[in-house]
């Protein structure tokens, strides 16, 4: 059998994207094996696993693939086989060569060519074989293994059943016929119908007596998503703007039918357009799984670097987030965990001396919450000190004294967000350079995230993340000022009131509000907005402040006018508007008018700034 140039490229498109899916489980599972090495079930999902990747490896031709997965086939067939038992130098031999597999998988991606030195990960499993790390058979044993299984060769059948199984999964997804390119295989099709009937062709009778497909589906480039998304944003605003348009119709005095008809067919649009909106930002959702599945294997092999026991328990994982946040709470997850690995869990002599088990436990949780969703990492292990956080900041000269004392518990922990701040007392491989937790931070309020720390000494420290939905279609309160209209996203609003002008105060030349006992500082967004400083004589007499909130930090935003609460499209500025503080994008209002969205975490973090500064300067002349 022959393929065109396209075929074969569709062909290894989808050996990488299953591979690739194949690869991230794999991690999870090996790590579950290594806890509970009597599972035959799992052990033998694995091994199918391998299995799979090197028969359509050895079809498409690639054969590094092949030589590794060959030889970790043998090694689990012979766990299999009960001929062996699991140990960590075993599991950590296999390890290596998925990680070497994954290497070679990303380089048939990237279309490189470099050849892999895969001889010490290949020694080291025929080791294995060998004899040198073989122990006494589990008692029990595993299941026996029909005769066949794990065949040391990738056959002629198996290539072929690889290629049909794509050509009938795309028939079952697609409805369409796939043509076969010409093959020195009979005419009549014999042997390829021989081959196929493992995997059952539409229309055979064996497929009746089988239960159903799960799940049928197809791929789709993100670009593509990205396209109907953008489309379905584009709808918003033309219902947005009907809507305005039917409120008008009464006051232009139209017919009372027309504009019942008008109400109608606006009414229906709206809801088609929320259902079409819902249905493609969902297309976009992703499993938290995809972050959360990397971090047993990383957990595993930190702890056995530092010496320590480990426990990761994950919950949530079916919790779902747009592909954009999911790409962007990657990294800070990894900074989370490596900490809390390296600083936060004790060794098993220290935890045993303290009471507590000698394995520490690591939780990493995600659920949703209203609009929002949900993500924790808590540990039971030293916690963080608030009085040393405290000392080391004065150390260090972030803080003055004066102002480490008036700190409370909370704003003390959030000094750990400073970059280059650490409290680690020695610098290891994994952490401790004051580089990590700033990252943290960016990446969080970057995607409109809220971060609460939260830590008590000797027991553990735990972090959440409070994360939006999505990114692309928001709720957004707008509001008028400096005859400008502006847009609030409606997730950091946490109040707002009308006051008059005498009611904002000054303290060390800032000024603020009062509301019910808190102080809060205030930024005037007409001055924002205009770079300069309005009079009071030339504000309107009474005034509204917008109380936003991120985390634990708050600010009062003054504006003139609120104008009311409308679902906007968020588009960004590209290189008109970056760097400029306190604007996060643009999007079109119902009437058509292009309005501006604040950046409620930039302008919380530029008051932050500004009393830091007032502070410093202030002790400089003590």
């Amino acid at each position: 059998m022959t393929f065109s140039s396209n075929e074969m490229d569709e062909i290894v498109g989808d050996f990488i994207v299953e591979s690739s899916e194949s690869l991230e489980s794999l991690d999870q599972k090996f790590i579950g094996l290594e806890k509970n090495p009597r599972d035959s079930v799992l052990l033998n999902d694995i091994f199918r696993s391998v299995h799979t990747i090197k028969g359509a490896a050895g079809f498409l031709g690639f054969q590094q693939m092949v030589d590794v997965t060959h030889v970790a086939e043998d090694v689990l067939n012979k766990l299999r086989k009960n001929e062996m038992t699991m140990t960590p130098g075993i599991m950590d031999s296999l390890l290596r060569a998925i990680d070497l597999i994954k290497t070679l998988l990303k380089n048939i991606k990237e279309r490189n060519n470099r050849q892999e030195d895969t001889a010490p990960a290949i020694a080291a499993l025929k080791a294995i074989l060998s004899g040198a790390s073989v122990s006494a058979p589990v008692e029990g044993g595993y299941p026996p293994v029909a005769e066949g299984q794990g065949r040391p060769i990738v056959e002629a059948s198996e290539v072929e059943v690889f290629v049909e199984q794509e050509m009938s999964r795309a028939r079952i997804t697609t409805g369409a016929e796939i043509p076969i390119a010409s093959s020195s295989a009979p005419a009549d099709g014999s042997s390829m119908h021989r081959r196929s009937t493992d995997v059952m062709p539409l229309g055979s009778k064996t497929d009746e007596a089988q239960p159903k497909e799960k799940e049928q589906s197809i791929r789709v480039d993100i670009e593509r998503l990205d396209s109907v998304l953008n489309l379905a944003g584009e709808l918003v605003l033309s219902r947005n703007r009907m809507m305005r348009l039917g409120g008008k119709l009464g006051e232009w005095n139209a017919e009372a039918e027309l504009t019942a008809q008008f109400d109608e067919a606006i009414a229906q649009l709206d809801l088609v357009t929320t259902d079409l909106q819902l249905a493609v930002m969902k297309m976009r959702m992703q499993p938290i799984a995809k972050v959360f599945n990397k971090f047993p294997r990383m957990v595993r092999d930190l702890a056995r670097q530092n010496n320590k026991e480990v426990d990761l328990i994950l919950r949530g994982e079916e919790t779902e987030l747009d592909k954009t946040v999911i790409e962007e709470i990657g990294d800070p997850l990894v900074h989370l965990i490596r900490n809390a690995v390296d600083h936060g869990i004790e060794t098993p002599d220290e935890r045993a001396a303290k009471g507590k088990p000698r394995a520490g436990v690591i939780s990493l949780s995600a659920y949703q919450e209203g609009r929002h969703i949900i993500v924790s990492v808590s540990d039971d292990g030293k916690g963080i000190d608030p009085e040393y956080v405290k000392t080391s900041a004065v150390e260090k000269g972030i803080v003055s004294k004066e102002e480490a004392e008036k700190m409370s518990h909370k704003e003390a922990l959030n000094l750990i967000f400073i970059p280059g701040f650490t409290t680690a007392k020695q610098v290891s491989s994994i952490s401790g350079r004051g580089v990590g937790m700033d990252v943290v931070k960016t990446n969080i309020t970057r995607i409109n995230g809220t971060i609460v720390v939260d830590s008590e000494v000797g027991k553990g420290m735990k972090i959440v993340f409070r994360l939006p939905l999505t990114l692309a279609i928001i709720q957004a309160l707008t509001v008028e000022a400096g005859g400008g209209v502006y847009g609030i996203p409606l997730s950091t609003v946490v109040e707002n009131l009308r006051l008059a002008e005498d009611d904002i105060k000054s303290i060390e030349g800032r000024e603020v509000v009062y509301i019910r006992g808190n102080v809060y500082p205030v930024v005037r967004l007409s001055n924002l907005v205009s770079g300069r400083s309005l009079k009071t004589s030339q504000a309107a007499e009474w005034k509204y402040v917008v109380v936003t909130g991120i985390g634990e930090k708050n600010v009062g935003i003054l504006v003139d006018k609120l104008h009311g609460q409308e679902e906007i499209v968020l588009k960004s500025m590209g290189e008109y508007l970056k760097g400029t503080e306190g604007i996060a994008g643009a999007c079109i209002t119902g009437d058509g008018t292009v309005i501006l969205i604040l950046d409620v975490a930039g302008l919380i973090e530029s008051v932050s700034r500004r009393q830091q500064k007032n502070l410093t300067d202030k002790a400089g002349f003590i």
